[in-house]
């Protein structure tokens, strides 16, 4: 009898996970903008200090942030409806992509990577920002209203690596924000911080990148998940 014939080799990374406010698009001036005309238009006051402090945290969490620090009278759930509407009409109009995300989403899809999106964003938004893609772009989509527990938690990380049919060590999660970045390396994923709006230490198990993700290509990503991208 013949030999066997060898084992298809895994796939490296299993697949590639993004966050979307500040990786995927310059969506958080939009944030921003909202917190201030919200709290503002509620009798409060903002500043430049709290919107950061809440960069990358699930939206009930940061709402209730934004109803005590603010000092406003509207229940936090209230606030998260008002802050999408006011993101998601300013996404309709122009959306933003972070300089070499939408490259490397495409080069992805074409070497057979699977990726996911995984944001504290609502279903609404990330829907608005995924229909500006092509079909089948993201295999999957985690929302912060679709998950018990958000970012710093690795649910997000661990729901979206479910869905693929991997395992969240094996995939790489690209992350903008410390509380996304603590959910990623929570999940056990390879971890690749693109620091925008607000810094990132470095640490254990995480590259930080602070020219982003222009560069960052197939060969890169899968080095990175084997140990040899830095």
């Amino acid at each position: 009898m013949g030999a066997m014939p060898d084992a298809p080799s895994p796939t490296v990374p299993a697949a590639v996970l993004w966050d979307m406010d500040g990786t995927l698009v310059d969506t958080e001036p939009y944030w921003f903008a909202a917190e201030y005309d919200i709290v503002e238009r509620h009798g409060g006051t903002w500043n430049d200090e709290h919107a950061h402090a809440i960069v990358g945290s699930d939206l009930l969490a940061g709402a209730a942030y934004i109803q005590r620090e603010g000092g406003i009278d509207l229940e936090p759930a209230a606030i998260v409806e008002a802050l999408l509407e006011q993101v998601i009409a300013r996404a309709r109009e122009r959306t933003p992509w972070q300089p070499g995300a939408v490259e490397l989403l495409t080069a992805l899809h074409e070497a057979g990577i699977p990726c996911a999106l995984v944001t504290m964003s609502y279903a609404s938004l990330a829907q608005t920002v995924v229909d500006q893609l092509p079909a089948g772009t993201f295999a999957a989509v985690v929302t912060g209203d679709l998950v018990e527990h958000g970012k710093p938690h690795p649910e997000p990380y661990l729901k979206a690596a479910a869905l693929l049919g991997v395992d969240a060590a094996d995939c790489v999660a690209i992350e903008d924000s410390p509380t996304g970045v603590a959910s990623a390396e929570a999940a056990r994923c390879h971890t690749l911080a693109v620091p925008h709006a607000v810094s990132i230490a470095p640490g254990p198990g995480r590259t930080v990148r602070e020219e982003g993700l222009l560069g960052v290509d197939v060969d890169w990503i899968k080095a990175f998940a084997g140990g040899r991208a830095r």
